[in-house]
């Protein structure tokens, strides 16, 4: 490994909390909040299958989404969905926020590789909240149309960023997305959503930087 000049980390489930554990809050019927993924009481064979590779997360999403339809009379989208579950100020992680600050203080590149940032929350409030403006740059799928784990969504990362792959650590809650990431070379630590501390402890290994007070 060279020595790393950036930090590219996805959004939803690493800095974002993720759409699970949110569902957990969700005034909702158990039925519903209880099927969320490895964080769930109930068992969820569809999001079994995203971590396999069977399946996508917009289509499981769009899943969701219209069953919470059904159940709060809304219209059943994917982004009323989001709006629900991301309805407060405080929607990220303090340990990841530290961590991008961290690396900004330690002259590190800072900036997101997302799949679904404008697809998921569209024109919501949570897009244009301050903690997004830490990143240096954001490359989403939702806008170049390209989706991770396709190559060519951490090529036009790299590129951006202007860096070898092996400059830069990356973050992502997606077992393939993952997969993707070190096939394209880069630095890549999967977050657990049952510990992402640890996740984020190993970054900061990688980085070199301290660990957050």
């Amino acid at each position: 490994m060279s020595t790393p000049r950036a930090l590219l980390l996805d959004i939803g489930g690493v800095l974002l909390t993720s759409a699970h554990e949110r569902m957990a809050l969700l005034d909702a019927p158990p039925t519903f909040t209880e099927v969320r993924g490895v964080v769930g009481p109930r068992i969820d064979p569809a999001w079994d299958d995203v971590l396999a590779g069977r399946g996508t997360e917009r289509a499981y999403w769009a899943a969701r989404a219209a069953e919470y339809g059904v159940l709060a009379g809304g219209g059943g989208s994917v982004p009323e969905l989001m709006d629900a579950l991301y309805d407060d100020d405080e929607p990220f992680r303090p340990v990841v926020i530290a961590l991008m600050d961290d690396a900004h203080a330690a002259g590190l590149v800072v900036a997101a590789l997302t799949n679904d940032l404008a697809a998921f929350h569209g024109d919501a409030d949570l897009t244009r909240h301050p903690v997004l403006g830490r990143f240096d740059t954001v490359v989403d799928g939702s806008v170049t149309g390209v989706l991770k784990p396709d190559p060519r969504a951490y090529a036009n990362a790299l590129d951006v960023l202007g860096l070898p792959a092996d400059e830069v650590v990356f973050l992502d809650d997606i077992p393939g997305n993952c997969t993707g990431a070190r096939a394209a070379g880069l630095v890549t630590v999967e977050v657990d959503l049952r510990d992402p501390g640890a996740a984020v402890a190993r970054a900061r290994d990688l980085l070199a930087l301290r660990a957050a007070a």
